[in-house]
């Protein structure tokens, strides 16, 4: 069995943040998102490889990545593209990495951003026992936040109807991007792209596919976040610390009031200020502020500021409200 790991956004609702690191790296306690995924897979021994599908504008970065870890199925598939006007689609691009990899095999496909409390080996017993397509589905709890994913309806565990982003969603039942294909099932994706559809959005594809293949999914309670947005990595955050904060042995605090949720990162030095729900990238240095829900990147310096929803560039100098 293969998988791939889906990499290759630009997650430009994040920047500066990911404007030079792909969102997959956002760090998740000492972890990344993206490595937590890994480890899943690492630990499985049905899955004999793992292609990471990135874009040539992070091939370098994931590169590095995964050359100074300790993961040994991962390897690097790249698309040809470099800015997102270029993106082939999600579908589009799973189909030709498939071609461009020979995969013949079955197939687990992940998306790289996926924050998930399930063991992803619990994901492939599913799919085993079915032996036919399988997504996982999550219950989001909110008819509001349905109307940005994949709506999907069961019966008896399959999927009889799929509604891509729905105006009206009649449930809060979402497709997370984590899906399993048999392997005789993989031309189905080019056949798809051939007759016009979507290349886009794999909800499309699931749409489609559902109507011509039995399709299952596999539902989960516990935790699912899109590592898309700053409040949904924020919330991701929160949910791994569970109120607790992470401060990396080599930050300095002085005289520093920590709230809940908060990462500090290495080298980072806090003096006089007030954190909560905040991500503190390394080396980062801030005086005299106070900082709420917010993402402070490295090697950024920050004075008597008072900020909350803000997204704050590496190498940035802001001093009483001043860019230098």
């Amino acid at each position: 069995m293969k998988a791939v790991v889906l990499a290759g956004g630009y997650a430009t609702r994040l920047w500066p943040i990911t404007k030079h690191r792909p969102k997959m790296f956002l760090p998740i306690g000492d972890s990344t998102v993206i490595d937590r995924i890994f480890a899943d897979l690492e630990a499985d021994e049905r899955i004999d490889e793992v292609f990471v599908s990135t874009n040539e504008r992070f091939e370098a970065e994931f590169e590095a990545h995964l050359a100074a870890s300790d993961f040994e199925k991962p390897r690097l598939s790249v698309e040809d593209t470099a800015a997102e006007d270029e993106k082939f689609g999600v579908v589009g691009a799973l189909a030709q990495l498939i071609e461009r990899e020979n995969v013949d095999d079955d197939l687990v496909v992940i998306a790289g951003d996926n924050l998930i409390s399930f063991d992803v080996a619990n994901f492939v017993d599913y799919f085993e026992a079915q032996g036919t397509p399988t997504l996982a589905a999550y219950d989001v709890g909110s008819r509001e936040k349905a109307k940005s994913y994949g709506l999907v309806e069961l019966e008896d565990e399959r999927v009889v109807d799929f509604q891509e982003k729905p105006d009206d969603p009649k449930s809060t039942l979402v497709s997370i991007a984590c899906y399993a294909f048999p392997r005789e099932d993989l031309s189905l994706l080019p056949t798809y792209l051939e007759e016009g559809n979507n290349p886009d959005e794999p909800g499309w594809f699931i749409q489609w596919l559902q109507n011509r293949q039995p399709t299952y999914a596999f539902t989960f309670e516990g935790a699912w976040f899109d590592i898309g947005t700053p409040d949904s990595y924020l919330d991701a955050v929160a949910w791994f610390l569970d109120g607790d904060n992470h401060v990396a042995e080599s930050a300095v605090l002085e005289e520093t009031t920590l709230g809940e949720n908060v990462h500090v990162m290495d080298d980072a030095v806090l003096e006089n200020t007030t954190l909560d729900h905040a991500v503190i990238f390394p080396q980062a240095e801030i005086r005299h502020a106070d900082i709420r829900r917010s993402i402070i990147d490295e090697q950024t310096r920050l004075e008597n500021m008072d900020l909350a929803g803000a997204l704050i560039g590496a190498h940035t100098t802001i001093t009483n409200g001043a860019p230098e």
